[in-house]
């Protein structure tokens, strides 16, 4: 009885995903192998929107116009606007919000942030519980330490500040107007407006090093 149980949740569910590719394809949304794609009943949809294999996406999630989700991309209860791209392998999770012409790269996790117009975040990165401005760019390995294991705290990035590779912004931290922070930088205080900000210890050499 639980396996013939089991075995007619798996068929509804499986007509219902149908139904509902079928129901974006017919909507003009390009779904390159329809039978990788998991859609949710109140998924929302704009024009010229292309999604890539194996893509999955959950409840209370809307899409704009032009978008392009590549494969192994996961998104859950997001707003995205229109001229964005996401993925491979990219993790949307609740309370994202992925402003207009925002792109979202490989092996990125957003959650309950907010990325400003034109932002980039390419590869390796983790961002939550932020607010990104306008022509943003985020480094390869840059993580947002938003949890102090009490609360989540919250970081905020400022349009045009570049982020370099490898650094932790140790919230809750504010990051100014078309500030740079070097690269393998650990931020734990606000850095002003225009402004270099970067931690770094002294590079050490040993001359002819033999082990012991």
């Amino acid at each position: 009885m639980i396996i013939n149980k089991k075995k007619n949740i798996a068929l509804r569910e499986k007509q219902n995903q149908e139904k509902l590719r079928n129901k974006a394809m017919n909507m003009g949304v390009t779904l390159k192998a329809p039978e990788t794609i998991f859609l949710s009943n109140d998924t929302k949809f704009g024009k010229k929107v292309i999604i890539n294999q194996y893509v999955v996406i959950g409840k209370k999630t809307t899409i704009g116009n032009n978008v392009e989700i590549q494969p192994f991309t996961h998104i859950e209860n997001a707003k995205i606007e229109a001229n964005v791209s996401i993925g491979p392998f990219a993790r949307i999770r609740p309370g994202s919000y992925l402003s207009s012409g925002s792109s979202i790269g490989n092996f990125v996790e957003i959650k309950k942030s907010k990325v400003g117009k034109k932002s980039k975040i390419n590869h390796l990165s983790y961002i939550g519980d932020a607010s990104i401005g306008d022509n943003v760019n985020i480094g390869a390995g840059t993580i947002t330490c938003n949890y102090d294991g009490k609360r989540k705290n919250k970081t905020k990035i400022l349009d045009g500040a570049f982020i370099g590779s490898n650094t932790s912004l140790i919230a809750p931290v504010k990051i100014g107007k078309k500030s740079v922070i070097g690269a393998g930088s650990t931020i734990t205080k606000n850095v002003t407006n225009k402004s270099l900000a970067l931690t770094r210890a002294n590079q050490k050499e040993v001359i002819n090093y033999k082990k012991k």
